[in-house]
């Protein structure tokens, strides 16, 4: 149930941050649920490699280059899904950052 719950949390938190954002486009609630799970499979399976190649640079960074990672994570999910559509890459890192912060007041909630 708990899965569940966070399932439908997060493809709130989709829905609110493209309805924030206007280069972020959504067509409903059902490609919000398919890209939720999208970006946490993505997030589950990818970002961990990349952040171990990247390693380097996140270092030089001082891990602000985490930012571009997960700006390119969130354009991939949206080139898988259809009905989420992000405008550009400067639109995905604002994605990223929304997300973040409508994720975390959510799970305040919780």
């Amino acid at each position: 149930m708990q899965i569940l719950i966070s399932w439908f949390l997060s493809a709130l938190a989709i829905m609110v941050a493209a309805y924030l954002l206007p280069g972020v486009q959504i067509t409903g609630f059902f490609p919000a649920l398919v890209a939720a799970v999208v970006i946490g499979l993505i997030n589950t399976f990818i970002k961990p490699f990349l952040i171990i190649l990247t390693l380097p640079i996140n270092i030089l960074t001082l891990g602000l280059f985490t930012l571009v990672i997960n700006a390119f994570l969130i354009m991939l999910a949206s080139r898988l899904v259809p009905g989420f559509v992000i405008a550009g890459f400067g639109w995905a890192i604002l994605f990223s950052i929304v997300l973040f912060f409508v994720n975390w007041v959510l799970g305040l909630t919780r």
